[in-house]
């Protein structure tokens, strides 16, 4: 597990433990015990599964590739989590991600528990007839430990559907009379995946925003007048002027949630920078982002790189460099792609009020921590990436009732469970000394210590 992920257990662990009213059959040394117990359960994983794959290559060549899936903890049901394909893919960023799927679906009471694989490639150096030998070859290595009440994957980085599909197919050809619908989820629609799963995270990541200024702080305007709180008073702000917003990462997350901020009925939005991995496109006034979503779906997932292909597009853009988004002048800022963007190095250039992680840890445990001493709001991801997985589970148990939901009901499931989750932690945020992303993991913590407890996992 990640340092930062064990730091911000241990620090919710020493919250509870000053808190009597919590676990309170534990007193004295019993008490002290009881909670060494549980940072060591909750900073180790349960397995670590490790393989090489033999691939044939179409050339003749045969190659190994480092493959992974990691069960952190199954307290509160079957682990659950995606399957990356990038090269930076390792045993301790697996590890990482597993315990970060642990907390998430505990602070969002979904019935899963915490795991996460990996393949460490980067899939365009592959044709497609590998890629699907590739997933083929993950399930029979660990067909093991994955099933739908043991294991489920789902697409992360680097996979999709696509991959999801076939990797059921392999597990269904392997698994003869075993159900197998719920083996993995985020597969295609017609391959009994569920309406809306793939706009889920974007869309979740979103409303994380929405929800926060529109919902929540637009029914407190009186107290922002009196509030001591520092992003009470910058809040005031947003509802007299356009939220000028930034999406670094224009993937499946980042694309979804700019065009939910460019279509927002709730807030008076303008998208005026999103960036991939090759470029930074800037617009004050706001960027076209229907057109740049149609660019990408007919290049690859790309953005345009020149000033030739904006032209063409009859759109108005500013190339910029890629890492240039970072340090834009904006409202909100949204991480969409990978790990580790905002560092001890550069965290004194952001300048955006509010940091929402749509992608996993974009921010480092030094830098998160000079953000929060200067007042900067961060939406977590264990908070705001969350719709994934509580889609994932509304597919899971479509698949094992055969019975389907409509996208808007999808949707609806979506918003409901994150409204919940928000309800929950915000009050609490604005009330007292602990950050967002703390709230959240004390929150998560108590769910997972409490299950733990009824089950005698202490002693």
């Amino acid at each position: 597990m990640s340092d930062k992920a064990t730091k911000i257990i241990q620090e919710s662990l020493d919250a509870l433990m000053q808190d009597d009213t919590f676990l309170p059959d534990y007193e004295g040394q019993e008490r002290e015990t009881a909670f060494s117990s549980l940072i060591s359960i909750l900073s180790t994983p349960n397995h670590v599964h490790k393989s090489f794959l033999r691939v044939p290559l179409q050339n003749g060549e045969v190659v190994r590739v480092p493959a992974y899936r990691v069960q952190h903890n199954d307290t509160m049901g079957p682990y659950k989590g995606g399957v990356r394909f990038h090269e930076s893919v390792n045993e301790d960023e697996v590890s990482s991600l597993a315990s970060l799927m642990t907390i998430k679906n505990a602070l969002h009471d979904v019935p899963f528990g915490g795991g996460k694989g990996g393949i460490s490639i980067n899939p365009k150096d592959f044709s497609k007839k590998e890629l699907n030998l590739i997933c083929k070859k993950y399930v029979q290595y660990f067909n093991d430990v994955i099933g739908p009440d043991k294991d489920i994957p789902a697409p992360d980085a680097g996979t999709s559907a696509r991959e999801m599909d076939w990797m059921m197919a392999e597990y269904k050809n392997i698994n003869p009379g075993i159900p197998y619908r719920g083996s993995f989820t985020g597969k295609s629609v017609k391959n009994s995946g569920s309406l809306g799963r793939r706009e889920a995270t974007g869309k979740g990541v979103y409303f994380s925003l929405r929800y926060l200024l529109h919902d929540f702080l637009k029914n407190r305007r009186d107290e922002f007048q009196t509030s001591e709180n520092k992003f009470f008073k910058t809040a005031l702000e947003f509802y007299d002027r356009p939220l000028s917003i930034a999406v670094q990462g224009f993937g499946n997350v980042g694309s979804v949630t700019a065009m939910q901020a460019y279509n927002c009925d709730y807030l008076d939005t303008k998208v005026i920078s999103v960036s991939d991995h090759n470029v930074t496109l800037y617009n004050e006034d706001g960027l076209d982002i229907p057109a740049l979503l149609d660019f990408a779906n007919d290049h690859h997932g790309d953005l345009p790189t020149t000033e030739e292909e904006i032209h063409d597009l009859g759109i108005s853009a500013e190339l910029r460099d890629r890492d240039d988004i970072l340090s834009l002048e904006v409202d909100a800022l949204f991480f969409a792609a990978l790990g580790g963007v905002i560092n001890k190095d550069n965290v004194q250039d952001v300048r955006a009020s509010i940091l929402i992680e749509g992608a996993n840890s974009p921010i480092t445990t030094e830098a998160d921590a000079i953000l929060a001493e200067q007042g900067v709001v961060i939406i977590p991801d264990i908070l705001a990436n969350a719709g994934g997985v509580i889609v994932s589970y509304s597919e899971w148990l479509q698949g094992r009732e055969t019975l389907y939901y409509s996208e808007e009901q999808v949707t609806k499931i979506l918003f409901d469970k994150m409204k919940e989750t928000m309800d929950r932690v915000l009050p609490e945020f604005f009330g007292d000394p602990y950050a967002l992303r703390q709230n959240c993991y004390i929150h998560s913590i108590m769910s997972l210590c409490t299950m733990l407890h009824i089950r005698g996992k202490l002693y």
